[in-house]
């Protein structure tokens, strides 16, 4: 009952929820060089259209550590549209949310020494190349063959281009594919697209200076589709090592489709709410996202990370930190296996604490989001307690 009344009271919104969260996010990001990770996931579909939610998420460019959300935007998709939506302004198009993803980027991480927006082939839009902020780069994975300002294209220019450098590149297994390591070479250049001809009269640009980065693998094995990624950027790319950096950039984009897994059937399982209102429910999904994008700080601080530890309070407030000590003293075991090797007050100490809440022993393989988010919500059923009872959370 709770619940429900909390979530259909109009002072509740999805914009201050959100707000709140990208303000935390804001901080964190000052000083430092950040990535912004933008996507879209599908909340239910509808035969050809449905409700979809566009993300955006910032990343601490030196480790991967995930910083917090940057946006988020309820979409409502209707199929058979397409069409008329072609020769509409960006403004009045769908896409136009990866322009304001950029946007939102640049405003609340204003304070980052770097600003690197990444978007899959969705995100290829002339609109957003052209009209990016200033203070933002951009890295997006081609999904058109452009027209470029010389009269060629896009995907031949690149074919053209000679190998600039190679090395190797261990894959994950994933659906249909083996644990394998592929051998890849690099090609970049600089590139200056043409404005399509439709959007002759937008007041854009004629062409758009970018740098192309091609990175396709060498002989694949039998029955195993090939990688190969056309990158479009606005950053720097001088000599191979720029152009292995670009391509380690697009790569971190793997944190949102974690996050999306810990949204969906993996975590808080978003597609299974039936709320009809659209309000309360947005407003539910909101939470949730705030709440597996803090499953996903704690997964990927479970080891510390290759940087500074990143501090509790990314995830918890200072006042949580005794409960997690309290129950780090209660789960704590007798060998040094058992022990929680992390400094109090980091994140690692506090994912270490979920872990084993959430029924991982310490001995066998990492935990996941899954074992994280059920560690995650013993903490917060314990805070719920401590609060309705009134006791001291150092008790």
């Amino acid at each position: 009952m709770r619940i429900t009344r909390f979530l259909r009271n109009r002072s509740v919104t999805v914009e201050e929820m959100l707000s709140q969260a990208a303000s935390s996010t804001s901080q964190r990001c000052q000083g430092r060089d950040v990535v912004v990770i933008q996507d879209t996931t599908v909340i239910r579909s509808t035969g050809g259209g449905g409700d979809y939610l566009h993300v955006a998420i910032a990343l601490d460019g030196s480790d991967g550590a995930i910083l917090g959300l940057v946006d988020g935007q309820f979409l409502q998709r209707s199929s058979g549209r397409r069409g008329q939506r072609r020769g509409s302004p960006v403004e009045e198009k769908e896409s136009f949310r990866w322009l304001q993803g950029a946007d939102q980027a640049a405003s609340v991480c204003a304070g980052a020494d770097r600003i690197t927006v990444i978007a899959d082939r969705e995100g290829d839009i002339y609109e957003a190349f052209a009209l990016r902020p200033d203070t933002t780069d951009l890295l997006v994975r081609a999904a058109q063959d452009r027209s470029l300002e010389d009269g060629g294209k896009l995907f031949a220019a690149l074919d053209a281009l000679p190998e600039a450098s190679q090395t190797d590149l261990d894959l994950p297994a994933g659906p249909g594919r083996r644990a394998r390591t592929a051998r890849l070479a690099v090609r970049f250049d600089k590139v200056m697209l043409a404005r399509p001809k439709r959007q002759l009269g937008a007041g854009l640009p004629d062409a758009v200076e970018m740098q192309m980065v091609d990175v396709r693998e060498i002989a694949a094995p039998a029955g195993q589709p090939a990688i190969h990624w056309r990158l479009l950027t606005t950053r720097p790319v001088a000599d191979a090592g720029d152009a292995w950096a670009v391509v380690d950039l697009y790569r971190t984009r793997w944190a949102i489709e974690q996050l999306f897994r810990t949204l969906k059937t993996q975590g808080f399982d978003i597609e299974g709410v039936r709320i009809e209102d659209p309000q309360p429910r947005d407003k539910l999904i909101t939470a949730a996202l705030i709440a597996a994008v803090a499953v996903q700080q704690l997964v990927h601080g479970r080891d510390g990370g290759p940087g500074p530890l990143r501090p509790c309070t990314d995830v918890f407030h200072s006042d949580d930190i005794p409960l997690l000590e309290a129950y780090c003293a209660r789960l704590e075991g007798k060998t040094q296996r058992q022990k929680n090797p992390h400094p109090k007050g980091s994140l690692a100490y506090a994912a270490w604490v979920c872990a084993r809440l959430g029924g991982w022993t310490g001995y066998y393989g990492k935990p996941g989001p899954v074992v994280m988010l059920q560690g995650w919500l013993e903490i917060q059923a314990a805070k719920r307690a401590v609060d309705t009872l009134g006791y001291k959370r150092d008790v």
